[in-house]
Formats: structure tokens, sequence, C-alpha cells
């Protein structure tokens, strides 16, 4: 492995352009096949996530596994943004660690749980499986809509729990310090859900570790891909671009703003979602001449 030249590096957003944001599976059966092409070929390839390591485990280790990975890889998972980690094999996920340090104080981890509970079951849930951040989730069964109605309501509530214990939080343009004047926690809303996070979790956090755990076992490619459908995910890019790496960042929802870069951005035509990640793997599968097993 350390005397092969890796062609290509990856650093991918889970939800989005892996993960449907509907189903919340790999709903695309290809994206399976030309992920296991790919690390054969000995792409680094990193999953870069503010998911947990459990849905890692159960929607993308197992099917990736169950499908055969190869012995010989390289692969790698950073959840939470960063505050999560662990290497990937042919037999699974190996040693997860947790840096406790950036977690939530166990009892802002309650009173938001039971906000939940209280207020707002009927259309989001309290993902039990995060171990440093808290998140909530759009149920699978509630309309968008009145989810996101929900959540903007849900956001302002557990803003106010945070000021209430004295944790300081930002929230949009809202801050407010702790006793000493800092800002450790910050509410950051997506599509489907809402992660409340130390300020120290990005994505750019978590391809710093990635790099950092590929380079142990050879030298890195010089061209790298990120992919992301959501402005936080050009982190990842950022950071290789300032590394000095060849890259550019694939934005699988463009809708929500190309953002200026002096690296290029692209896009998949009119595919969004886990549509144009499949059909970024596929480009790099065929570019590469690797065979198509899916």
């Amino acid at each position: 492995m350390r005397d092969t030249l890796s062609p290509l590096g990856l650093l991918l957003d889970v939800d989005g352009p892996i993960a449907s944001p509907v189903t919340r599976t790999i709903a695309t059966p290809s994206i399976i096949t030309d992920l296991i092409s790919l690390a054969g070929a000995n792409v680094p390839i990193a999953f870069i996530t503010g998911r947990s390591s459990t849905f890692i485990r159960e929607q993308v280790v197992a099917p990736l596994c169950e499908a055969g990975l190869p012995e010989s890889m390289r692969m790698y998972g950073v959840c939470e943004k960063g505050a999560v980690w662990f290497p990937i094999t042919a037999a699974g996920m190996g040693r997860i660690i947790v840096d406790d340090s950036v977690a939530l104080p166990a009892v802002a981890v309650d009173l938001l749980r039971d906000l939940v509970a209280d207020r707002f079951s009927d259309t989001m849930f309290f993902d039990e499986t995060k171990q440093a951040m808290v998140s909530v989730e759009q149920r699978t069964d509630a309309d968008h809509g009145a989810y996101q109605a929900a959540a903007a309501e849900f956001n302002e509530a557990a803003f106010a729990v945070m000021v209430e214990l004295g944790l300081g939080i930002r929230f949009g343009d809202r801050v407010v310090p702790d006793a000493a004047g800092a800002v450790g926690f910050r509410i950051d809303p997506t599509i489907i859900s809402t992660d409340i996070e130390s300020v120290t979790l990005d994505k750019d956090r978590g391809a710093e570790r990635a790099l950092a755990f590929f380079s142990e076992s050879g030298s890195l490619p010089r061209v790298w891909r990120s992919v992301g459908d959501s402005r936080s995910d050009y982190l990842m890019a950022d950071h290789l671009h300032a590394a000095g790496y060849d890259v550019s960042h694939v934005d699988v929802r463009p809708s929500d703003g190309i953002l200026e870069r002096p690296y290029p951005v692209i896009v998949e035509g009119t595919l969004i979602h886990d549509a144009a990640g499949a059909e970024f793997l596929r480009s790099w599968v065929d570019r590469l001449g690797l065979p198509r097993n899916g």
C-alpha cells in the first residue's frame, strides 16, 4: 500500500451526496459499487459528516462490507464534525475515539432532550446516538414544511436553554457569551436537522484529521475532491487548498448558492443530492479506467 501511488483523494459528506436526504440510506446502488472500485484503486476515502458513528456503521459501512470492501485500502470516518473518528476496513469499523473535551455538558443534553419530548416529538426526534453534540432531526413521517416551522421554534427554545445555563452560545448573528466572555457552542440548522455543538467542530477539522490518518499509511495524492450539499462542506476544500493540494469542490445542492472560492467548484448538471454524488463517483471510476461493478 505504501508504495502504490494514489491517483485521487476523496473527502465526502454523507447526507446528500452519499445517503439520500429523504430515505437517510444509500439509495443508489452504484454509489456502493463505485466506492468499492475507487477504494480498490488506492483512493483514500474519508466520510466527514455530522452524523454519528452508529449511523455510519449501519447506513454506510455495513452495506459497503456486505458488497465486499477490498482487504487493502485507505478508508476513514470522521463523525460529529470532528469529535468522533475511526478507521474503516474490510471487516468494518475499527476503534472509535471520542473527543470528550468538545462535548456539551450533560445537563444541557438532558434539558434539550426533554424539550424535544415535551414540545416537538410530532415532527422531530432527539438523536440518542450522538456522543459529543446534540442533534435533532426531522421524522421521516413528518411533513417537511411542518418540520421547518417546528425547527424554527425549537432553535429559539434551544438558544434560550443554553443562555439560561450560562453556556456561551452563537445562533446566526446572535451571540451570548458565558460569564468569562467565551462562546463555546453554536446552533447549526440544516434542511433536516439542527446541531448544537462546540464551535471548534466543523468540516475543516474533519479534513485535517483525515489527512493526518492517511499520511500514516503512505504518501498523499496531490489531487483531491470534496463533495457536499451545504455551505459548510466547502471548508473541506478550503483546508486542502490552504495545504497546497490540487482541489475542487463538488456542490450537490447548488441552489443554496455557490460560494466564490480560489479553487474550482463543480456541479453535476441539473442533478442534485445523491444523484449528483453517484454521477460524480461514476465519472471518476470511468476516468481511472476502473471496472464497473454495478
